[in-house]
């Protein structure tokens, strides 16, 4: 599934066509994705323009000028490809294809920008993805996103407040931060990364990385730099296209070839002077990769 770099590169590669444009016609080629559409989708969203693209944690939201968003979650397969009208392939080269089958083609923004005509097509094979209508002004109520810890691509995300948040509990540190209610959007991929960065186990209970006194350790002032790090080289590197995941343009990420231990069992580890060796653990139900002589 992707995780937030992934989504955010996803929303850079649309914005430049999909903001300010006119969307002459929703189409919807099937009553349903992984939830029915809402009620009269299609209608409501014709005619309106789009103000602007986010992002709340995995979900890109589309903000239209009545007020509403559509909330899209890619699911596991699900991606979206931009179409000229005289231009009807998807360009790059990469080694993970998205499906480019229309016939998995489901949803189709048919837009005017500029004076010039273009579509925005979502496909999904699995259609494990979905899209809802929801008020902009009450995006805290959508049920997904109430209780959502802070992005860790914002201020909000500092050492004290992880402090709050880790104070006395006995979790593992694997598990605390994929929590989605302390960070949002953090997923399986990214924190075993961090916590290879910040050279700590994710075995390690999370109490111990705050102070008698309620306040943040060296340690964890690290993890939360590593956090912010790791998620801003994954999107700068165009999210990590692992699997299904490609950008709008076809092309792959590269996070993924700089892993230092995610999907990396057996291999050396690549911290100098460690000597260790990547292995695998399950933490509930969930692979976690990471180095035993340098994460303590």
């Amino acid at each position: 599934m992707p995780e937030l770099p992934e989504v955010e590169t996803v929303r850079r590669g649309l914005a430049p066509s999909m903001e300010n444009a006119r969307i002459a016609r929703l189409e919807t080629r099937r009553a349903d994705l992984r939830f029915p559409f809402p009620d009269d989708f299609a209608a409501r969203v014709s005619g309106r323009r789009i103000v602007g693209l986010g992002r709340r944690a995995k979900y890109l939201l589309i903000d239209l000028d009545d007020g509403m968003s559509v909330i899209s979650h890619l699911g596991m397969s699900g991606s979206f490809r931009i179409l000229q009208a005289d231009e009807a392939q998807m360009p790059g080269d990469f080694h993970h294809p998205r499906s480019k089958d229309d016939r998995h083609d489901h949803v189709l923004f048919h837009l005017e920008r500029d004076g010039e005509r273009l579509s925005v097509v979502y496909n999904d094979p699995r259609r494990f993805g979905f899209m809802h209508l929801w008020m902009r002004a009450e995006l805290d109520l959508y049920p997904a996103f109430a209780g959502l810890g802070p992005e860790p691509t914002g201020n909000s995300l500092d050492a004290d407040y992880l402090a709050r948040r880790f104070r006395d509990r006995v979790q593992p540190l694997k598990t605390m931060l994929l929590d989605q209610t302390v960070i949002a959007g953090l997923g399986n991929i990214y924190v075993c990364e961090a916590l290879w960065r910040a050279g700590l186990s994710p075995l390690r209970k999370a109490g111990t990385l705050v102070t008698a006194t309620g306040g943040p350790t060296a340690e964890l002032v690290a993890l939360t730099g590593a956090i912010r790090a790791v998620i801003a080289d994954a999107i700068l590197a165009g999210g990590s296209s692992l699997r299904d995941h490609i950008q709008t343009d076809g092309s792959l990420g590269y996070f993924q070839h700089t892993f230092a231990v995610y999907d990396r069992e057996g291999a050396a580890c690549t911290r100098p002077g460690c000597g260790g060796v990547v292995s695998r653990v399950t933490q509930a139900g969930r692979s976690t990769f990471h180095c035993a002589s340098c994460q303590k």
